[in-house]
């Protein structure tokens, strides 16, 4: 099993069928899924552009586009709600999916929306991307602004609803506002370690250690910039250096893999919301992901060890959530 915790597949979908394309997945996806071992994940639908004025009706495009493209894919993608529908999945042979939303800026102060998204299958959100809307505050915005009454709604809403509470996009005081405010194991689905590299992306050893004592997880992210601030360390290697310090921080079973790669989107796209392309040298896409997984090898992790990186602890988290 190797999970995915962080993909923006549905991106990917929504520009290729607004075009005209179907079966996305299946013509763009598959094969490097296949090619990396992946058998599933959290795929998120991102909508988040700063100063977007068209965020709602983005967010109708997207939910469209995913709902056409799950529909075309129903013989290799099964719909994640429970923990164990991962392992149905890949003895299934389909990829076990859970849908994600990266950012809420498209429900704008609508909080009961999150009734009608979890209805639709949604069962992770994180609050922003990197602006700062009606519920909180992402990195690039005001570092004194953080959860809004309404974000604190949702928060309730989503831990009424056993959603998964992901803080990855927020910027620090909205992350202590909600640690102040959740009751449930909270993720970090893709962020990597400040002490290693001083990005606001990324997570402060009290962070972690926050995330730990809630019972929760942090996935691993190949963000170039956010590995190192030195493009000579954009390498594998020193990604497998942050798996090592969060190991060694909040024990093995606390981590993941939450990749984030963007190989496959829109270059016109990664420039309009100022993202470079990212890839790392020996892992610029999941189709690489089996370097990673035999450097972790060498570096004296057990195949038990590995597994529980590769997915079990996910898995584990979830029924954490699922159970409060």
């Amino acid at each position: 099993m190797l999970l995915d915790l962080h993909a923006d597949i549905w991106t990917d979908v929504t520009i290729n069928r607004l075009q005209g394309m179907k079966s996305v997945i299946k013509e763009r996806h598959l094969q490097r899924f296949r090619q990396g071992g992946m058998t599933g994940g959290v795929f998120v639908v991102w909508n988040d552009q700063p100063s977007d004025p068209r965020s709602r009706d983005r967010l109708l495009e997207s939910l469209g586009a995913m709902s056409a493209e799950l529909w075309e894919s129903i013989d290799i993608i099964q719909v994640v709600t429970e923990p164990d529908d991962f392992a149905t999945a890949e003895q299934a042979g389909k990829l076990g999916i859970m849908l994600g939303l990266e950012g809420l800026n498209g429900i704008g102060t609508n909080v009961e929306m999150i009734y009608a998204l979890e209805r639709m299958g949604f069962k992770l959100a994180m609050l922003t991307w990197n602006e700062q809307n009606d519920l909180s505050t992402g990195p690039h915005g005001d570092p004194d602004r953080g959860l809004t009454d309404y974000g604190i709604e949702a928060i309730r809403i989503m831990e009424e609803l056993k959603m998964i509470v992901d803080v990855s996009h927020t910027n620090e005081k909205s992350f202590w506002d909600i640690m102040d405010v959740a009751s449930s194991p909270i993720f970090a689905s893709h962020s990597n370690v400040r002490e290693i590299c001083d990005v606001p992306r990324n997570l402060w050893d009290e962070q972690i250690d926050a995330i730990r004592a809630t019972d929760g997880m942090v996935g691993i992210n190949t963000f170039s910039d956010f590995v190192s601030q030195n493009k000579n360390e954009h390498t594998m290697e020193r990604l497998a250096d942050h798996i090592d310090y969060l190991v060694e921080k909040i024990d093995i079973e606390h981590v993941g893999f939450g990749f984030d790669f963007d190989d496959y989107l829109d270059a016109d796209l990664l420039a309009q919301a100022d993202i470079p392309n990212h890839g790392l040298r020996g892992l610029k896409s999941i189709s690489d992901a089996p370097n990673l997984l035999q450097e972790l090898a060498r570096r004296g992790y057990s195949q038990s060890d590995i597994r529980k990186l590769a997915g079990e602890n996910f898995i584990n988290f979830y029924r954490r959530v699922r159970a409060k």
